[in-house]
């Protein structure tokens, strides 16, 4: 296996895909990948939410119904078996993120736990991790380039699936990233009821990439997409080459808000924008917060600097034992269609992290 940064024996070992073809062939391809690097077969689910999905996805995401055809060609299965040809899953409750738009880029963060599933999961039940073999939960992140022969082209960047994405640029000049948008009231499901109709949290960023070509495609688009959660929701940065930006969150109530600034950065971490408007009167941070809040004011007075240097003022402290590391830092140019990205490969010297070279990717035909 060739990786284009980092390997088995760091942190991070970041895989590659670029895919040409029908959106019936790139779902192939992404099936085949999935069978050669791991033991995932589509999970049975319920057949009135399998026909649900196919259906959601039919009318508002036709380009993933396509995918899923072909993925489940690969499979040896029938388009409409009952199972999820997606790994749906939410996001663990804790994990954070910072990003800025700044007129012209969009940079962000990602911040997130260094443990295995299983490991998390003891944490979360109050017991002390075992390492039990299995990688960490990110460490296996894709970069995807899809260059359907039908749709839009994009380049995108997935913590390990390859369903969704945490971030990503498309051919017209959308760009959008994923953040949790409350860590305090973030309340993962004791019970886990799998994939439902509409978007998964993973799948917002795919959707925007594969559906708009810019923030008015993207805003209806979210309007009229059926979202869940499971607990852990988050709110979405978009942008496009106009120099246009948005970040979109749901609220009490299902109510919906496009926070935008009229000039200067627009910045987000992992609270709800619209509930604290004002960045001067901000609370402070709680052993809950994850420091979201003065991560917010320092990427905001940084943000003249640019959006790397922004983003490195805020990339979570070395701190031996602590479960947690900024595993990557992306900057998106909309208007040269590109996604340049650092990844953390390991612990250096005397609290410092060891980074890849940044690699620049594009979205090309």
């Amino acid at each position: 296996m060739t990786y284009i940064a980092g390997s088995p024996e760091d942190f991070l070992a970041v895989r590659q895909l670029t895919l040409r073809g029908t959106q019936a062939e790139i779902g192939h391809a992404l099936a085949a990948e999935m069978k050669a690097r791991t033991g995932w077969t589509p999970p049975p689910t319920d057949p009135i939410v399998a026909r649900a999905r196919r259906v959601w996805f039919e009318r508002n995401w036709p380009q993933y119904a396509a995918r899923t055809a072909g993925f489940a060609e690969a499979y040896g299965l029938a388009a409409d078996a009952a199972v999820c040809f997606d790994n749906a899953t939410a996001l663990p409750a804790g994990s954070g993120c910072s990003a800025l738009w700044t007129g012209s880029a969009l940079g962000r963060n990602y911040d997130f736990f260094t443990l295995s599933w299983s490991q998390l999961g003891a944490v979360m039940a109050g017991a002390e991790p075992v390492d039990d073999g299995t990688v960490p939960m990110a460490s296996r992140p894709y970069v995807l380039t899809t260059i359907p022969d039908d749709g839009i082209a994009s380049t995108s960047l997935s913590m390990s699936t390859v369903d969704g994405a945490m971030e990503g640029v498309n051919e017209a000049g959308l760009v959008v990233a994923l953040l949790m948008a409350d860590l305090e009231a973030a309340t993962p499901l004791e019970h886990d009821p799998g994939p439902q109709a509409g978007l998964s949290v993973p799948q917002v960023c795919r959707y925007l990439l594969d559906t708009c070509e810019n923030v008015d495609e993207a805003k209806e688009a979210l309007m009229l997409a059926k979202q869940y959660a499971h607990g852990a929701p988050c709110h979405y940065i978009v942008a496009d080459a106009s120099g246009r930006g948005f970040v979109y969150e749901r609220g009490a109530h299902d109510i919906e808000y496009f926070v935008e600034v009229a000039d200067g950065p627009l910045c987000v971490t992992n609270h709800p924008l619209h509930r604290y408007p004002d960045i001067d009167a901000l609370p402070e941070d709680t052993p809950e917060t994850m420091l979201t809040y003065q991560r917010l004011r320092t990427i905001t007075k940084e943000a003249e600097a640019g959006p790397r240097d922004a983003l490195d003022a805020v990339s979570v402290a070395i701190e031996p034992g602590a479960p947690w590391r900024t595993l990557w830092r992306s900057v998106l140019d909309p208007a040269a269609r590109t996604m340049s990205t650092r990844f953390y490969l390991g612990d250096g010297d005397h609290g410092t992290a060891r980074h890849s070279p940044e690699l620049t990717f594009g979205v090309s035909r």
